[in-house]
């Protein structure tokens, strides 16, 4: 089975820089926010990476904003078809894209803003995530299709970066999330690169890595990895 691509009856054509709909099968999820956040984010951009998402749980608002903003610009520059996205912030993701950067939109949690309120907020270009993990949070969310572009699904295995409360789903428990989904899905939690070609195969529509990518050596190599075992949707 190969990865599922279904675009939301919202999505606009605003060019290059907006309209398309994001490549997810190598994700990165930022951790830190040193400047070396920003050079691995533009290092992944730069190798094929189809998303960026900034997350940095711990910053202040201001510091988050700064940070997005860096981030925005140093991806645009490197790869203008990576999709840059904020963890959880709706108004931080709306402030970066008054300012002009580009910032394409926000993956939302389950305890985040609603994602009709997100919608309204961003706009009907924007891409908006959701963290699901259960087939019963899955199920849900495709009554919000309208308003969602993909769904994050996880913990694949047990991860330090984040803990949900959920068991690891493993390799067999991406399937049934698929099939119950008419978005596509992005398989989260202490991803390797070596998990991509079997996680590939379940339908999934692409793999978000956060350390695998932000702790390598040369995360532009761990991201021609992962883009060589998840063929295109």
């Amino acid at each position: 089975m190969t990865a599922r691509s279904t675009a939301p009856a919202h999505r606009m054509d605003l060019g290059s820089d907006l309209g398309s709909d994001p490549d997810l099968r190598c994700y990165l999820v930022t951790s830190g926010t040193s400047r070396r956040t920003v050079e691995v984010a533009a290092a992944a951009a730069a190798a094929g990476a189809g998303v960026v998402q900034v997350r940095a749980k711990e910053a202040t608002t201001a510091a988050l904003l700064e940070l997005v903003l860096a981030v925005a610009e140093a991806v645009r520059a490197a790869n203008p078809a990576t999709r840059v996205l904020v963890d959880d912030r709706t108004d931080v993701a709306a402030v970066a894209r008054r300012r002009g950067a580009a910032v394409h939109g926000v993956h939302l949690g389950q305890d985040d803003l609603p994602v009709a309120d997100a919608r309204e907020l961003l706009g009907p270009e924007a891409i908006i995530g959701l963290t699901t993990g259960t087939l019963d949070l899955v199920r849900a969310a495709e009554g919000l299709r309208d308003h969602i572009d993909y769904l994050g699904a996880g913990p694949f295995r047990r991860t330090p970066t984040k803990n949900s409360g959920r068991s690891p789903l493993g390799v067999e428990g991406y399937p049934p999330l698929v099939s119950a989904s008419s978005l596509p899905i992005v398989a989260i939690g202490d991803v390797t690169p070596a998990d991509a070609a079997a996680l590939g195969l379940t339908g999934v529509g692409g793999v978000a890595l956060v350390r695998a990518i932000m702790e390598a050596p040369d995360p532009a190599a761990v991201v021609r990895e992962v883009l060589a075992g998840i063929a295109p949707g």
